[in-house]
């Protein structure tokens, strides 16, 4: 077998295979000797059914088989061994030439992969972003005041205004902190994607995206969505490159704390503030039972880590504002 290597630009890389039939040829020998000892033909005992007979059913598929399995393993055992970084998987490329499956035929696969440029930001106290403080406003308070005296009017409960205009502020400061918090979080990592300016093979990954999601997106929805994708997937190569740098860990501990907190946080959603302990820990070992749940926790874990080692590395100057301009915020 030969590889050929060609490094289209810094982003794109194409490596071509050429396959040999002697490069196949006895893992086809084997996949046939397999199909004969399993094939079942009329007028024939199991196991012994004629060779050429075995060849005429079964051999293009024990050809498309072995040769796919010889170019998947030969493939990835080449980005491996020379140390290729790549983002996404290796696409067939567009100038794929038709394939005639023929035994003895020699085959040539062309597949594209993005190599993405190294990745190496880093945070300093000149780095600077605002830590947003809404002001509670009187008219903010007497809106969502007279929306909780009717509440508890039909819950025929008796609250004094000064317990109404406590529970509004409560309220009010924590929602806006909410935003607030989210908001100084966007902005950490809108600086970091300025900052780091990386440059992606955008071809290559509307592509890729393509081929993933085959069947669930067009590729108009894919254009669509493609600059926030990118954006997304700055954030997380630049993320990586701070889990590295930071020697950033996420402990198993950690992913059962963050599956209280949400299961918790699920239950209040629903005004359920007092949910016994063992309630809350069997929510959490069903939610720790899925692994797809778990891969996300983690996934939430290592960003608020990350996220909040920059805030102790970077400037974070309070500023006051008003709702008004908070929200106008782009």
């Amino acid at each position: 077998m030969e590889i050929l290597k060609n490094q289209v630009d810094k982003l794109n890389l194409e490596l071509t295979l050429n396959i040999a039939a002697e490069d196949y040829a006895e893992q086809r020998k084997k996949k046939l000797a397999e199909c004969k000892r399993k094939a079942e033909f009329k007028g024939f005992r199991k196991g012994m059914v004629p060779m050429s007979l075995v060849e005429k059913f079964y051999g293009e598929q024990c050809l498309v088989e072995s040769v796919n399995d010889l170019v998947g393993e030969a493939l990835y055992k080449y980005i491996h061994d020379n140390g290729i970084n790549t983002l996404g998987e290796p696409l067939p490329s567009e100038q794929q030439p038709e394939q005639e499956w023929v035994a003895g035929n020699g085959f040539t696969f062309i597949f594209d992969l993005a190599t993405p440029e190294k990745v190496d930001v880093s945070a300093a106290k000149e780095d600077t972003v605002s830590n947003y403080k809404i002001n509670v406003t009187a008219e903010a308070k007497k809106e969502m005041a007279g929306n909780l005296k009717k509440y508890y009017e039909e819950k025929k409960e008796e609250k004094s205004d000064e317990d109404i205009d406590k529970e509004v502020t409560e309220r009010l400061e924590f929602e806006y902190s909410q935003e607030a918090a989210a908001r100084l979080n966007k902005d950490i990592r809108d600086m970091f994607i300025k900052k780091a300016a990386i440059e992606l093979p955008e071809k290559y990954l509307k592509r890729w995206l393509f081929s993933l999601n085959k069947g669930k997106y067009t590729m108009e929805q894919i254009e669509k969505e493609f600059p926030s994708f990118v954006e997304d997937f700055r954030w997380q190569l630049i993320r990586d490159n701070f889990v590295e740098k930071y020697s950033i860990e996420v402990s198993e501990q950690d992913v059962k704390d963050a599956a209280m907190g949400f299961v918790t946080y699920q239950y209040a959603m629903y005004g359920l503030s007092n949910v016994p302990a063992d309630l809350l820990e069997k929510a959490a070992e069903n939610l720790l039972s899925n692994a797809e749940q778990v891969s996300r926790l983690r996934e939430q874990v290592e960003e608020t880590k990350v996220l909040d080692k920059l805030k102790s590395e970077i400037t974070v100057k309070d500023k006051k504002i008003s709702v008004e301009k908070f929200r106008e915020l782009k």
